[in-house]
């Protein structure tokens, strides 16, 4: 499930050294802008506490995380909607991604240029919203020339949705808003708006991105950003990248904690962003269990047990009959499978069975 999120900014916002951190692929990171010319891309793992306490109780030969992937994106400028800097490579790379991590500077440092001359978290935001909005909106004029007439004078039905969606992102997108704060009524209009591939209705987590002292609480750039986005459907994150940087070298797990519990962190930002991609992916995990592996496999959000079982494999899929669900915290409250199914807490699912974070499965199937 190669599903990508997108690292994108302005220019020396932290965009490389983040991705850096997160990956042991290494972008260049420099003190001037386009360093990273073509989009870097990592396959990350998943951080998930849940394997590790199941191989405590299993004993298996490998533990296998599930991933996900990031991609560093060249640094954008305003005029990226007409080709200015790097803007029409920025934009096809970011069409490709699935969701956006957007980065933005919320820390001062003389040292580090800005590419607008100073620093305003906000300012920066917008000015990538508006070229993305921009594309968007040549999207959206292009779709209404072409169905306009079918959808007035025809009897196309299809036709008309298209026009009234089509319409509602134009409004939207002329008065500054994203495609992503437009509400669909039905799977007809989600359907048209998915074939859009709209820049702006992807979903987009904002990563302020402050100085060491402000790593655990934030800081006057942070709350400016959170006010200004407090209408849209999007979450935020305080990483401190230099810093997550400086954990990234240090050689033991007691070290990295140790640094962490002396900046107030309980948790490193390199692990809560990356969970927090996975989430904005839409996506959840279901584990294995058993003398050979301890696994974790994603799947999407919804997913009924067929289909993920035929995420291990497609004759699990096609031959599928039943799910042997257990729940992850039955099966540590009690030890083991066999314990559990002693229990009476082991459930036999069907093909209706919607698929829950964490739940430990068994497929049966047969071809």
């Amino acid at each position: 499930m190669a599903l990508q999120c997108g690292i994108v900014g302005l220019p020396n916002v932290g965009k490389s050294t983040l991705f850096n951190c997160l990956s042991n692929a290494k972008a260049q990171s420099a003190n001037f802008p386009f360093c990273t010319i073509e989009p870097n891309v990592g396959v990350i793992t998943v951080p998930d506490e849940r394997l590790n306490r199941l191989a405590e109780l299993v004993h298996p030969e490998r533990i296998v995380p599930t991933t996900v992937e990031i991609v560093d994106i060249a640094g954008l400028v305003k005029g990226a909607s007409r080709g200015e800097g790097l803007g029409n490579k920025f934009l096809a790379n970011i069409r490709q991604t699935d969701a956006i991590i957007h980065v933005l500077r919320c820390f001062d440092d003389d040292n580090i240029t800005h590419v607008d001359g100073t620093v305003d978290p906000v300012r920066d935001k917008e000015v990538i919203d508006l070229e993305l909005q921009l594309r968007d909106l040549e999207t959206i004029d292009s779709r209404i020339a072409r169905v306009q007439k079918q959808a007035q004078t025809g009897g196309d039905r299809d036709a008309k949705v298209q026009y009234e969606v089509l319409l509602r992102f134009k409004e939207a997108l002329e008065q500054g808003k994203s495609a992503r704060t437009v509400e669909l009524l039905n799977k007809d209009e989600e359907r048209v708006a998915h074939d859009l591939f709209l820049l702006t209705s992807k979903p987009v987590l904002y990563v302020c991105n402050v100085d060491d002292s402000s790593a655990a609480t934030g800081n006057h750039y942070v709350e400016a950003v959170r006010e200004a986005v407090k209408d849209e459907a999007a979450e935020i994150l305080v990483v401190a990248a230099q810093t997550e940087a400086e954990i990234a070298e240090l050689d033991t797990y007691e070290e990295r904690q140790m640094f962490l519990a002396e900046i107030g962190l309980e948790e490193s930002g390199v692990n809560r962003l990356i969970k927090a991609a996975y989430s904005l992916l839409n996506l959840e995990t279901f584990l294995t269990a058993g003398p050979k592996e301890v696994r974790a496999w994603t799947f999407r959000r919804g997913s009924k047990a067929p289909q993920c079982a035929g995420v291990i494999h497609t004759d699990f899929e096609r031959g599928f009959i039943r799910a042997e669900v257990i729940k992850y915290e039955d099966y540590i409250a009690l030890g083991s499978e066999a314990a559990v199914k002693e229990a009476g807490k082991m459930h036999t699912e069907g093909k209706d069975y919607v698929m829950q974070d964490g739940d430990i499965v068994v497929f049966r199937f047969n071809v």
